[in-house]
């Protein structure tokens, strides 16, 4: 118990100087300096003695945050330019014990990295991503979360690919993971697009979004190239050259290559389950803005009834494909709806399928501004799917 309360004073005692200027910046009174250190040496104590667990730490940085927080506002408020000392290092620290000591609560590893992404520490937080994954390499949550994080952050796509493939070495069976590495990808064609609006309008940067030459051998999907030219088309004299817009549309990056070459990695992957199939149609249909949409939403369907035919999820999705991307408040849907129909006669309803119809129809029919005549139609069909799954 002696090793424990040592440690406890050593590390309150690094704190002396930092409590001194608060008080004689007038930041803090004695009275709340005297209740600072009694709250850590509480703290210490229980980090320091056997039988620490994670919550302890949790509670220590929350009480460090609130108390940082609380120490910004008052220097604010007081005019003071400068403070030589930082709560955010008391933070890190807090947070770098924790995850020493508990290397395998995934939890600390994302309070540790949250906090340093608020705190817009980039290099700290690259670090942390490295120990974390290095501790829990089979977590599909952690690479996503740190894919999205270089593209949110940084728009470093390359970066973001590297994450997603890398995770997969390790997660290959984790669905999750290929559906959000093709999510991933038409968020990104989905930027591209908005980009491609505005080029010429803003002066732009260069970025660099070569697909990242790995070492990791058979293991890496093979993803068509894309190049800078690609992404970010020479000018001439101010204006944009309209060759290089058309060849923006056949590269690779709009073309929908990638999200479908994950696809195709992916059904391999699960034999051809068409539950994956399902999920990675019903995922695509976020992006109906982008123009590979249709020819990414063909090829899943398309795969789905050669590989299950007879599936009901390979038939649904087949049936659903005309009104894809289609708003049915629009002038267009109605046309669409009738092919679908054509298509569900063709079908045999079986309770399966009946089942997947009523799941689809429902939400249509509850539509308030749906026109009258597009909605007795609806609600016929929705009748029929579901008599069809009493039986």
């Amino acid at each position: 118990m002696s090793a424990a309360t040592d440690k406890a004073r050593f590390f309150l005692e690094q704190s002396v100087p930092e409590l001194r200027e608060y008080e004689r910046k007038k930041i803090f009174t004695k009275d709340e300096i005297t209740s600072i250190i009694k709250k850590r040496s509480d703290f210490e104590h229980k980090l320091n003695a056997r039988g620490a667990a994670p919550i302890d730490f949790v509670r220590y940085f929350e009480y460090e945050l609130n108390l940082d927080m609380l120490r910004k506002k008052r220097v604010k408020r007081m005019g003071i330019r400068a403070v030589g000392h930082n709560g955010q290092r008391r933070i890190y620290f807090i947070l770098d014990r924790a995850t020493r000591k508990f290397h395998g609560d995934l939890n600390l590893w994302i309070q540790y990295i949250e906090y340093a992404r608020k705190q817009k520490a980039n290099k700290k937080l690259s670090i942390i991503f490295t120990d974390a994954l290095r501790f829990h390499p089979t977590s599909a949550e952690l690479w996503v979360y740190a894919a999205k994080y270089a593209l949110d952050d940084h728009a470093d796509m390359s970066q973001a690919r590297g994450y997603m493939q890398r995770g997969l070495r390790f997660c290959k069976n984790s669905r999750k993971l290929w559906i959000q590495y093709a999510k991933l990808e038409l968020i990104y064609i989905a930027k591209l697009v908005a980009r491609q609006r505005i080029l010429g309008l803003d002066e732009e940067r260069p970025v660099q979004v070569e697909v990242p030459d790995d070492d990791m051998g058979g293991d890496m999907i093979a993803l068509p190239a894309i190049t800078a030219e690609d992404i970010n088309p020479t000018r001439n004299d101010g204006e944009v050259d309209q060759q290089a817009l058309s060849n923006l549309n056949s590269t690779p990056a709009l073309t929908g290559a990638i999200p479908l070459t994950i696809f195709d990695a992916a059904m391999k992957q699960f034999q051809y389950d068409d539950r994956f199939g399902a999920e990675f149609y019903d995922m695509v249909l976020e992006f109906s803005e982008t123009p590979c949409f249709l020819k990414i939403e063909e090829h899943v369907v398309n795969t789905m009834r050669t590989h299950s035919p007879t599936s009901p999820r390979a038939q649904i999705c087949y049936i659903k494909l005309p009104t894809a991307g289609v708003d049915v408040t629009s002038a267009t849907f109605p046309r669409a709806f009738g092919t679908s129909l054509a298509r569900l006669r063709e079908s045999a309803l079986t309770q399966d399928l009946a089942r997947e119809v009523v799941a689809w129809l429902r939400p249509l029919a509850d539509v308030e501004t749906l026109d009258a005549a597009l909605k007795k139609v609806i609600e016929a069909t929705l009748r029929s799917a579901e008599r069809a799954l009493a039986k």
